[in-house]
């Protein structure tokens, strides 16, 4: 009879093999790293606390009775990345595809419940390839669990989805519903239905790649937040973005070390052009604005028109959404509105101020942005802004025109501190287009329309394409030079770092989704 310790141990061996060393070269060969490789590069070296190492399946059905595997497809733990307490899964691909079945839906289950309990991140590690048909209804009962889960999470603790294999069908609403999704290019993918599904219902031929890989959701859907060349890449993104987040809702994130020192960036006296027209790219504001190389921007390709993303300033974690006036001169469109109001949403759960830079010339006008939900849309973001409690902070570099002035965190939806640089633009519209409405009929009667045009256009633009009129209003805190800018966020910041705002009593908002 064996020892007990070595019976122990020859289990443990067992799970740590997973499928088996020829399932687990398959792997490799793909390309891929196995499930306790990607835990291992994630977590801090000794760190990982597995637990639920010795779960298997209670399947008796389809001769399952002879497949079963330690683990049942999911390691599962808690452990630290970079000091930071964490809980993770990571499906294992080497065990039946890394099928979900009601016990690996118990071992997900449970280390949410505890990452709740303990107000920790969680994050999934997903390759799948689906419910354990085997086991019918039981799997999707599983994944139901999961779903629940992540709604009570959400808000809670931040949630974070890596999808690095297959991840189709139903499994694709769990990482919908979580905070960010990444996706490792060329070997995962996510969609509801398939491609032969897709062919045989609309007669489409589409590869896994088109329908859902990462390009396409990075850049079409936007339903992944970043992409990574391989799952090293990938892991390495989620520990630089968990640096940012607080552990939980009642937590605020750690800051840096730092001293200040006078904090002059003569540099953003010469980014934005004198030309109103002529575009430039407000990464360099935000490069001339916040400690140097801390830009972790999210949702990069997709929407572009618009930048959002984590940074440091003054050793502080932030969340920036900027108007990107290199893109549809800065427009608020559709997927804009949806990107920017996500990530607000995001970190006003999370106690990370934001900072909102503004060039604006108001919304994407046009049938398709009509169609397509501008109004609800747009409202989002102007929903997700207003009931945001954190710090929240303005600064206007150029243009703000129309509603989209209002939308972008306006004093009048709450901001707390709004500046704007001394060539900025507030007004209802551009003063060509408002000259050709307000002095239409002397334009049209003139001896020369042009010239009248041009007259009224810079007279219009003397009286409101400055932002005095509004800092007299008291709109506008203060008119400062660009150089001044990370020096007045910085001490703005720090007078903000007590703030207390209160919501009305409510059981939830209703916004307009």
């Amino acid at each position: 009879m064996k020892d007990k310790k070595q019976i122990l141990e020859d289990k443990l061996a067992q799970a740590y093999l997973g499928g088996g060393q020829e399932r687990i070269d398959k792997q490799h060969a793909k390309g891929k790293l196995t499930a306790r490789e990607r835990v291992h590069f994630l977590l801090d070296e000794g760190s990982f606390e597995e637990m639920g190492a010795l779960v298997t399946h209670r399947t008796k059905d389809f001769g399952m009775e002879k497949q079963v595997f330690y683990g049942d497809g999911v390691v599962t733990g808690y452990g630290t990345i970079n000091g930071k307490q964490v809980c993770v899964f990571a499906q294992d691909f080497t065990v039946f595809g890394g099928a979900l079945s009601e016990t690996h839906a118990e071992k997900i289950c449970k280390i949410m419940d505890l990452a709740m309990k303990i107000g920790v991140p969680v994050i999934g590690l997903n390759d799948s390839g689906g419910a354990r048909i085997q086991e019918g209804v039981r799997s999707l009962g599983g994944y139901a669990d999961i779903f629940h889960r992540n709604v009570m999470a959400s808000g809670v603790i931040p949630q974070i989805s890596a999808i690095m294999g297959p991840c189709a069908g139903g499994a694709v609403y769990s990482p919908a519903m979580t905070d960010f999704t990444l996706m490792v290019e060329n070997s995962s993918y996510m969609f509801v239905t398939g491609p032969n599904v897709v062919k045989t219902v609309t007669n489409e031929e589409v590869t896994s790649e088109e329908l859902g890989g990462a390009s396409t959701h990075a850049t079409k859907s936007g339903v992944t937040h970043l992409t990574a060349a391989n799952d090293i890449q990938c892991i390495n993104q989620i520990k630089q973005m968990v640096s940012y987040m607080p552990q939980n809702c009642e937590d605020t994130p750690a800051d840096i070390p730092f001293e200040m020192g006078d904090e002059i960036r003569e540099e953003l006296e010469s980014i934005v052009p004198e030309n109103s027209n002529q575009p430039y790219d407000m990464r360099h504001v935000i490069d001339g604005i916040i400690d140097t190389d801390t830009f972790f921007e999210i949702h990069k390709d997709y929407a572009d028109n618009i930048v959002v993303g984590f940074a440091r300033l003054g050793g502080k974690s932030i969340g920036i959404v900027a108007n990107q006036p290199m893109s549809l001169a800065g427009v608020l469109d559709v997927d804009s509105s949806k990107k920017a109001a996500r990530f607000t949403r995001f970190c006003d759960c999370f106690n990370i101020p934001l900072l909102v830079l503004v060039d604006v010339p108001g919304f994407l006008p046009g049938t398709d942005q009509e169609w397509n939900g501008i109004i609800t849309n747009g409202a989002k973001l102007l929903y997700a802004l207003s009931e945001a409690t954190v710090p929240k902070v303005t600064v206007i570099t150029r243009k703000a025109y129309g509603g989209a002035y209002d939308v972008m965190n306006s004093k009048h939806i709450g901001a707390d501190f709004n500046y704007a640089w001394p060539g900025a633009e507030i007004a209802v519209m551009g003063a060509k287009g408002a000259s050709e409405i307000i002095f239409r009929k002397e334009i049209k009667a003139a001896k020369d329309p042009e010239a009248k045009l041009a007259e009224k256009e810079a007279e219009y633009a003397d009286l409101f394409a400055n932002p005095y009129s509004a800092a007299q209003r008291g709109f506008i805190d203060e008119v400062i030079l660009p150089k001044n800018t990370r020096r007045k966020l910085i001490k703005a910041y720090s007078a903000l770092q007590n703030k207390v705002s209160t919501l009305p009593k409510k059981k939830h908002g209703n916004i307009p989704l």
